[in-house]
């Protein structure tokens, strides 16, 4: 009598460094863990990094990438939290979360904005989720781009943030003191430290000039519009190497 055996399971991809090359970019190495290997992460293993080892992975096909932040960025990222909790908060529009806030913006998809905001309507009752890394998706998210994050990186973020339902994203760029405002991923404005900065169909009524998120004093109000770029079917957005 034949023996029935149990269906094997697909082998699992070997990422080499050449495919990371091409799925990330020229990142650091260092940035993508090996321990689990590449394409066996799990949302358990950004867990434990983070209570064990003190640091934050994001989670994308299986692959755990370091989230890397300097001190300028982090001072830059509380600003905007503060400027952004001073509007909402008030008005009870939604929370307001930081460089910590991990989300699984789709099963097995773990993304950090550096800022993001929930409005009451996408939190249960306006309360915070319980789980350490809940399913859900902000109407804002908020990268402060760091010299590590690859211009590849970064467009593949805001294909995840739009296609998972993210109305808004901003890219803030410390070394050359710009924020992209983006409302899809092949569109985007670009606001120098002179122009302000508007919360859109987000945030109707929000408004903070650009240079107060990098801490600088208020500079004469820019003449004319800003310079909207868009759509940017096969281009590149931002700089080669990130902020």
């Amino acid at each position: 009598m034949a023996t029935i055996s149990a269906p094997r399971k697909p082998p699992h991809k070997v990422w080499t460094v050449a495919d990371l090359y091409r799925r990330f970019g020229p990142i650091p190495f260092e940035r993508i863990r090996q321990d689990p290997p590449p394409g066996l992460g799990t949302v358990e293993d950004v867990n434990w990094l983070n209570d064990h080892e003190d640091r934050l992975y994001e989670l994308v096909d299986g692959i755990l990438v370091m989230k890397t932040m300097g001190l300028e960025e982090s001072f830059i990222a509380i600003e905007i939290c503060t400027l952004l909790n001073n509007f909402v908060k008030p008005r009870g529009l939604g929370r307001v979360a930081g460089e910590g806030g991990a989300i699984q913006l789709d099963i097995g998809l773990v993304r950090i904005p550096d800022v993001s905001f929930f409005s009451s309507g996408r939190l249960r009752g306006g309360a915070i989720p319980a789980q350490p890394i809940p399913l859900l998706v902000p109407d804002l998210a908020v990268e402060v781009v760091s010299r590590s994050n690859t211009r590849k990186e970064m467009d593949e973020k805001l294909q995840d943030y739009f296609a998972k339902g993210v109305r808004l994203v901003w890219f803030v760029r410390p070394r050359t003191r710009v924020v992209d405002v983006y409302t899809a991923p092949d569109r985007f404005t670009r606001l120098t430290a002179s122009m302000r900065l508007d919360g859109g169909d987000v945030l109707p009524g929000f408004s903070v000039q650009v240079s107060e998120l990098f801490g600088l004093p208020q500079q004469p109000a820019a003449k004319g519009p800003p310079k909207k770029n868009g759509p940017q079917r096969g281009k590149r957005s931002g700089p080669r190497r990130g902020r």
